[in-house]
């Protein structure tokens, strides 16, 4: 099921998206046989809530909506599809972190990619110290980033102490039921919906927060970007391995990626956050960087008046223009 969420007037409603068109959840919702009040205004108003209800109840929204006039909401009209009560984006993937270490060493310390380059064309293996931390071999690794911040189609303003700002495709993932000390089966299952995400990074201060051993501070928490379009679970979670993505600059294709190639499954990474820690619906997760899915391995940093367009081939696309910022 694809989702979505539509401003009117001061109300906000959801529409999911039938073979004709996007219909009124709402509509859809009141030919249910019996729908209690709660449920019906909590599935009609709440994507995480909808996501979360039994399979057989969206089915038969879905089958509801078929009869049901399309909405005629413009695209202007739809706004972010909710707001994460958290955010937490894992890493999930070491061709990723390979290709961006090298980057950082080609781009930040012009000293040492000569050495790097040499010692990888001689001995045709990884310069090791652009590998991930071991830690990263042995547990599924994340940061805790900004959720007050999210956007989605929107303009992104680029940060005034950067001159590196980039992006990464991820894709991301937002609870729909609570966890703790989960098992992976149980934690995958608690997955609602998925979501493109860019989590844009400031790569030049990003360099220097990291090496303090603090994790990123000011290089993430300025802004991320989820997909106007959400697609339920039930729909991604059985190939989640075996989606394709894209990045467009200024409208040219300039890089391919896909999610084969995860060091943990998604189960596993939500199991281990919720050891002795209770996860909520509405919290969100990303994958990390899916290989080749930033700037920083591919060499196209942004700069102010870039149209940067990303997009997962099943979920959807998410489009932001770099506006200048104030000093």
């Amino acid at each position: 099921m694809k989702l979505r969420r539509v401003r009117t007037g001061s109300d906000l409603h959801l529409e999911l998206l039938a073979p004709h068109g996007w219909v009124a959840v709402e509509k859809a919702i009141a030919r249910l046989p019996s729908p209690s009040t709660a449920a019906a205004n909590r599935w009609g108003s709440d994507i995480v809530a909808l996501s979360g209800a039994p399979a057989d109840v969206r089915d038969v929204i879905a089958q509801a909506a078929r009869d049901i006039d399309p909405e005629a909401s413009g695209d202007e009209n739809v706004v972010i599809p909710f707001m994460p009560r958290s955010f937490r984006d894992f890493m999930l993937f070491e061709a990723h972190a390979i290709d961006a270490a090298r980057g950082f060493v080609h781009r930040f310390m012009p000293r040492a990619a000569p050495i790097v380059r040499a010692y990888e064309m001689v001995t045709g293996t990884t310069f090791p110290k652009l590998k991930p931390h071991a830690l990263w071999y042995r547990q599924p690794v994340y940061y805790m980033g900004n959720h007050l911040t999210f956007v989605t189609d929107a303009d992104v303003t680029m940060p005034s102490y950067t001159k590196a700002l980039d992006y990464e495709l991820e894709l991301g993932f937002v609870l729909a039921h609570p966890l703790l000390n989960a098992k992976s089966e149980t934690a995958e299952a608690a997955i609602g919906a998925f979501v493109v995400l860019n989590d844009f990074s400031a790569r030049d201060v990003q360099l220097a927060e990291m090496a303090c051993g603090f994790g990123p501070q000011k290089a993430k928490h300025f802004c991320n970007a989820i997909s106007k379009v959400v697609v339920t679970a039930d729909e991604i979670l059985p190939n989640w391995r075996d989606l394709k993505g894209y990045v467009r600059l200024n409208g040219k294709r300039i890089g391919t990626s896909a999610t084969a190639g995860a060091r943990w499954s998604l189960g596993e990474a939500l199991a281990h956050a919720s050891l002795s820690e209770p996860l909520q619906p509405g919290e969100f997760f990303g994958s990390g960087t899916l290989p080749g899915g930033s700037g920083i391995e591919s060499g196209h940093l942004l700069q102010a008046g870039d149209r940067i367009e990303i997009g997962i081939d099943g979920i959807g696309t998410l489009t932001n223009r770099i506006v200048a910022g104030t000093t």
